[in-house]
């Protein structure tokens, strides 16, 4: 599996990849019932083969159940989506998408949350970041 096939997902292949880190493992059918506006069971089952052949899921058998469960760790996955979201909306910047986070109205931060942040930047400085 390549960070490559990390990067492009489906819009579809990202919500059930969602459901799968929220609960660990999951069937069709559990996916389904957690999808926004889900397709038919066919076309979902379809998606998480093919994500199956992209080698970012595997399944194992439950009686007659498939339960699915990623290859990928949650850390790498997250790390993927925000080297992607980087490059698409921040040309690849860190620093204007922390700003950005820090201008949102909705993202007012404690004291607590400040400090933490000033001691992350005094570490990445340290680091030579």
């Amino acid at each position: 599996m390549t960070d490559k096939n990390l990067h492009h997902l489906s819009r579809r292949e990202r919500q059930i990849m969602d459901v799968i880190y929220q609960l660990g493992q999951a069937t069709v059918t559990e996916v389904m019932d957690r999808m926004p506006d889900p397709p038919s069971y066919s076309a979902v089952r379809a998606l998480m083969r093919v994500l199956e052949e992209k080698s970012i899921l595997r399944h194992h058998q439950d009686g007659p159940r498939y339960v699915y469960t990623p290859t990928v760790s949650h850390a790498k996955a997250t790390n993927s989506a925000l080297t992607r979201m980087l490059t698409t909306f921040f040309d690849g910047s860190t620093e204007r998408a922390v700003a950005a986070l820090l201008d949102m109205s909705s993202s007012k931060l404690n004291q607590d949350e400040l400090d933490r942040l000033a001691q992350l930047i005094e570490k990445a400085r340290e680091e030579g970041r």
